[in-house]
């Protein structure tokens, strides 16, 4: 059989176009979809924060996303309507059409009556706060299978927790100048000064931690004058303390003798213990406590994850300090709200670029599937509990979240 014999015969239409030019095919970039977010006004806890300041506003409102600020949501942080306005945000007159956003943004937990605004696959980003936390919310919260975030349980790429981290810059200072205003005699304190003057020693400073509040806390110490000890388990974190600060600090592990010894004779005891999945532990037990000098101060940095003082109990900016034992606790747990326009900036600057990465996500639950830090900050999802620490104290079956986005894909 000949060679022309063996060819297959193809229909023209297979080969008539292939010497002809062709259409140049681009490449078609999918349209991200848009935002809805929410931002109610705070009503609970004294908050005086809001959790995205005008100039976020704007960022996300330029990038096609729609923005609903309810009526004075930042008046507390000095931010009128008119400024959110301005910038192409919607100003709601009713808590009711905020809530109906897609993310809603808080900087202090819904109240059991907003939880009843929230509806299903909504992604709620708020503050957990341990304390205040009841059976009631988590069973509420997963009726509405919603997506609660978290914020403080965020995690950024380096495994850090960022809006923890901000928080505590600023808690750092303020429970130390909170400290010497509560040592006045005007706050029922025996009329110490914090630093030292010329012929009478300084005040003692115990604190209890050495992550960022505590750096904050002690740069402000130093630059009070007052004498300083810091306790913490991690000597890591001892060691990069004072090379933050500069100097040499007097330090220790959590020895409990040690610890008491100190304790006893301290003016000021700062509590800043921070847990990275739930409660703080207790470090400080209420027999000790009983030992303390009579007028001297306990600021409780911690109380937002449970506190490290056996005798903490939570307290608001209205009526900040109770006295047991002749101590007197300062235990609010959002003490950053005493200076809300920088606090409602630095939270602002946290969620915009997260807000962003949605995004080019497709959507808000499509970046938490796909990012691990922040799924590190999901404690409920649609209806089912995520965290083991809540599980186990309100003896609530907990589901792994990593199981519940596996079975979802």
């Amino acid at each position: 059989m000949s060679d022309k014999q063996k060819r297959i015969p193809i229909p023209k239409i297979f080969t008539e176009g292939r010497f002809q030019t062709q259409v140049e095919m681009l490449q078609v970039q999918r349209k991200p979809n848009k935002l809805f977010i929410g931002i109610p006004k705070e009503t609970t806890l004294q908050e005086n924060r809001v959790a995205l300041v005008p100039a976020s506003v704007a960022t996300l409102v330029n990038n096609g996303h729609r923005v609903v600020v309810e009526s004075e949501a930042g008046v507390k942080s000095n931010y009128s309507d008119h400024d959110y306005s301005e910038v192409g945000a919607d100003i709601a007159y009713s808590r009711e059409q905020v809530f109906k956003s897609d993310i809603l943004v808080k900087v202090a937990p819904p109240t059991l009556k907003e939880l009843d605004l929230l509806h299903p696959n909504q992604v709620l980003i708020s503050p957990l706060q341990i304390p205040i936390i009841t059976a009631d919310y988590i069973n509420k919260l997963r009726q509405k299978r919603v997506i609660a975030l978290a914020m403080e349980y965020i995690k950024d790429e380096v495994g850090s927790f960022p809006v923890v981290r901000i928080m505590s810059e600023m808690a750092g200072l303020c429970s130390m100048l909170t400290a010497a205003e509560l040592l006045a005699n005007t706050n029922r304190g025996k009329g110490i000064l914090l630093g030292g003057i010329s012929g009478v020693p300084s005040a003692k400073v115990v604190i209890l931690g050495a992550g960022v509040v505590a750096e904050f806390a002690t740069r402000t110490a130093i630059g009070l004058g007052a004498d300083i000890r810091v306790f913490d388990n991690n000597i890591y974190k001892l060691m990069r303390l004072q090379n933050q600060v500069g100097r040499q600090l007097n330090t220790s592990s959590l020895n409990p003798i040690q610890l008491a010894k100190e304790l006893l004779t301290a003016d000021v005891v700062i509590g800043a213990m921070h847990s990275q999945t739930a409660r703080t532990p207790i470090v400080v037990s209420e027999e000790v406590v009983m030992k303390m000098k009579p007028g001297s101060v306990i600021i409780d940095v911690s109380i937002d994850q449970g506190g490290c003082f056996a005798t903490s109990e939570v307290t608001s900016h209205d009526h900040p300090t109770f006295v047991k034992h002749g101590v007197i606790h300062y235990c609010v747990p959002n003490i950053a709200s005493k200076i809300s326009r920088t606090a409602s900036i630095a939270v602002s600057n946290i969620l915009t670029p997260i807000l962003m990465r949605a995004e080019n996500s497709g959507s808000l639950e499509k970046l938490i599937q796909s990012d691990a830090g922040l799924r590190n900050g999901v404690y409920t999802y649609k209806g089912c509990l995520t965290n083991e620490y809540l599980g186990e104290r309100f003896q609530i079956k907990f589901t792994d979240l990593d199981l519940l986005i596996t079975s979802n894909l």
